[in-house]
């Protein structure tokens, strides 16, 4: 597959010409490395993935970076933790923007790591896989259902067919890194958690409920979910907390980064299949909440991102907001675009203060002006929150 611009380009260049450091995390293979390569041809490349260079990174700091010099990309960065110590009084020595790019795939790690040591000299970002607006038109404008079981890792993109490809990612990439951070003992039970995660998307997180399907303790369930969302398998989403004066649901809903993978671990193999399974209203809203997520990482933002819902019902999909500019969102998977499709942005708009646009993202392909707010098609939805968020 030929390189396909990705929207984070610009932020990543701007933020070359501002910070003497960018570090980009996200999930693995999600085209991190090729993104900066494509990027900084002349730039000097080092993986800590390799066993000699980590081993020199973490034996001789100070020699690591004298060799390399300036200009570097350092990939797995948050494998050699001590290193960022060392980058300081580097990047301090020469004082100017423009010298190191880091890279990782496990958010706690490099954050940590980077924004104590390199505070005020680092700039952070996030790339996660193709958004809908990335991609080629011949995927933009396939079946809802079709894209959404495919997802959006740049090598499915590529051609490999998801069902070749996820089940590698998962024993190779997610069983792999959570053993390392966590000495799993019991392969099976973890692989039992992720299912289970899987079958309980775009719920109310249960801890209790999940250790005891799984058989392990609730600590246990709650470190897991951590690290799985540390390495950028899963988000949680708060709810939000208000002075709505009806009683608010006080506990987070869990996504998945990627709605291939999603559909990978509830064994959906087709669109006929998703279109007609139980959770295919939560797989769309999964992908509503990633399209955010990306929208958001691609102009260089975290969006503050919640759900509503109180005791009698009333909800919102999704409250999103980047820079103080709010949108309400309702994911509704089915292709017809209808007014009730507004009644809990109305509810919410009745009971809150907070001011914020409202759409309604559904399965169609045109965009209509509805009392209440617009009807968005699904494939458009990242393009019209980078507008109103630029």
């Amino acid at each position: 597959m030929d390189y396909l611009p990705r929207s984070i380009q610009k932020t990543f260049r701007d933020r070359l010409r501002q910070f003497p450091v960018v570090a980009i995390t996200g999930p693995r293979q999600s085209g991190k490395t090729t993104l900066v390569r494509k990027l900084l041809p002349r730039w000097k490349y080092v993986s800590l993935e390799d066993l000699d260079m980590r081993a020199s990174a973490t034996g001789d700091p100070r020699g690591f970076l004298r060799e390399w010099g300036q200009h570097t990309i350092i990939d797995e960065f948050q494998k050699s933790p001590d290193l960022v110590s060392y980058l300081q009084a580097e990047v301090d020595r020469q004082d100017r923007p423009g010298l190191y790019v880091l890279t990782g795939s496990q958010s706690y790690q490099l954050h940590e790591q980077v924004s104590q040591s390199l505070a005020g000299r680092v700039a952070l970002l996030i790339l996660y896989p193709f958004a809908i607006a990335e991609l080629p038109s011949s995927l933009r404008e396939q079946p809802a259902w079709t894209r959404l079981l495919q997802g959006a890792f740049p090598r499915v993109v590529g051609g490999i067919p998801p069902e070749v490809w996820y089940p590698s990612y998962v024993s190779t990439y997610i069983e792999r890194d959570v053993r390392q951070m966590l000495a799993v003992k019991d392969l099976l039970q973890f692989q039992m958690f992720v299912k289970l995660l899987a079958s309980r998307v775009g719920q109310l997180v249960n801890h209790v409920s999940l250790a005891r399907d799984c058989g392990i303790s609730v600590p246990t369930a709650r470190q897991w979910l951590s690290v799985l969302e540390s390495g950028y398998i899963v988000a949680r989403l708060p709810p939000w907390h208000s002075t709505v004066r009806k009683q608010l649901v006080k506990t987070p809903k869990v996504f998945f980064v990627d709605t291939g993978l999603l559909c990978h671990l509830l064994s959906i193999h087709s669109p006929d299949d998703l279109a007609c399974h139980v959770l295919r209203g939560q797989v769309f809203e999964n992908f509503v909440v990633t399209e955010t997520l990306k929208a958001g990482a691609n102009l260089g933002h975290v969006p503050q991102m919640f759900f509503v819902r109180d005791a009698a019902g009333n909800e919102v999909d999704l409250l999103a907001s980047v820079k103080g500019r709010t949108v309400a969102i309702e994911a509704k998977s089915g292709e017809t675009a209808i007014p009730a499709m507004f009644k809990g942005i109305s509810w919410w708009r009745e009971h809150s203060e907070l001011d914020a646009a409202g759409i309604v993202t559904y399965g169609g392909g045109r965009t209509l002006p509805l009392a209440g707010g617009k009807a968005i098609p699904w494939n458009q939805l990242g393009r019209h929150l980078t507008a109103t968020w630029k």
